[in-house]
């Protein structure tokens, strides 16, 4: 057993040997092909030679989906030696369909794949009993939907009913026919994309006039790539500044708006706003009583003014005669006392009386005079 890992291991390195190369041959030669084996022995894995497990295919555009393919033949059974037959172009083309590679190709790309223990080249559309006698076959992997051809049904119909057929799943979303589709689906972006490598519109099977076509479009796209890439530096250049500027503004703003600023602005505009929504008092005390601004009391001054208002009306009083003078004088008389009167009453006023106040005043004057 470990000198079959050793030989699995040697393999992996290598391509897979053809079926007419010595290698392939002395493992066919050593393989007890009488010792025959049914599916459940090879489950099972209680085989004393390795299973031999046949696939073919066309493997054209060698993808994903052949070698998951090829993956599942060599892991359906425990110790699976996984031989792999490729149909030449000639058998191809005539059964199925011009292919994308040639029959080199493919046999190329199916042999280095690392799951493909020997290659069978020219392989049969249908196997017959001598091919799977000559190859010692134990069991065929394909896919399970019937593979029909002129004739049969399916072409695999013969092994199932003898038990040496093993299914094998299809990978969904991937085949050539996908893969050739998307090519003739984008023709023209491929045209341009070879031309632009340097392929020849001979070599591309296109006429002179879509070779121009194909070239201005090239140009075109180009011109077009070097326009986004100038605008994109020209995006990153005024970010960049931006960015070096914005850094100039904060720090110009925190030095003329940081925290000490910012509080004796504050404390300014408290105050003028304080000063606004509260209008200075009355320069003198009201008639309760009331300290004028400052706490400064007048009361002393405006008495001495009375009194020397007095004085002078008195003397004015002595230099009257008659009874004119006499009936006028005890008018000066009075006027003092009035003026005190009045002085306090406006003291006491609010700006709502200034209209009753004139009045006053004016029923004032007249009577004086």
């Amino acid at each position: 057993m470990s000198d079959l890992l050793l030989e699995e291991d040697f393999t992996i390195c290598k391509p897979a040997p053809f079926s007419h190369d010595e290698e392939a041959m002395l493992e066919r030669q050593r393989c007890d092909y009488t010792q025959r084996i049914t599916y459940q022995m090879a489950r099972s894995g209680q085989t004393t030679r390795r299973v031999r497990v046949y696939a073919d295919g066309i493997y054209d555009l060698f993808h994903q989906g052949h070698a998951r393919q090829l993956m599942q033949a060599k892991n359906i059974f425990p110790n699976v030696y996984l031989i792999v037959g490729v149909c030449n172009d000639e058998l191809t083309h005539r059964m199925k369909g011009r292919t994308v590679m040639n029959g080199f190709e493919r046999y190329e790309g199916v042999r280095h794949c690392r799951y493909v223990d020997e290659i069978v080249q020219n392989a049969p559309w249908t196997l017959s009993d001598e091919f799977i006698a000559d190859n010692k076959i134990d069991f065929v992997a394909h896919d399970d939907i019937p593979y029909g051809t002129d004739g049969m049904d399916d072409i695999y119909g013969p092994l199932k009913a003898r038990g040496m057929f093993v299914a094998t799943e299809r990978t969904e979303g991937v085949s050539t026919s996908d893969i050739v589709a998307r090519i003739v689906k984008d023709y023209d972006l491929y045209v341009r994309r070879n031309l632009a490598r340097g392929y020849s519109a001979k070599e591309l099977n296109v006429s002179f006039l879509s070779e121009k076509k194909f070239r201005l479009q090239n140009k075109m796209d180009e011109l077009k790539s070097r326009g986004k890439r100038e605008l994109t530096k020209v995006k990153v250049d005024i970010i960049t500044k931006w960015e070096e500027k914005s850094r100039e503004f904060i720090d110009t703003f925190l030095l003329l708006f940081g925290r000490e600023n910012l509080n004796h602005l504050w404390n300014e505009s408290k105050g003028k706003l304080l000063q606004a929504l509260s209008p200075p008092g009355s320069p003198s005390g009201s008639v309760n009583g009331d300290d004028t601004e400052g706490g400064e009391d007048y009361s002393d001054t405006i008495d001495d003014y009375l009194e020397l208002a007095e004085k002078m009306t008195g003397e004015g009083n002595v230099s009257a005669s008659g009874s004119s003078g006499s009936l006028n004088g005890k008018q000066r008389q009075k006027r003092p006392s009035l003026a005190r009167r009045s002085y306090q009453s406006l003291q006491s006023r609010s700006p709502d009386d200034d209209a009753d106040g004139e009045e006053e005043e004016v029923e004032y004057e007249r009577r004086s005079n």
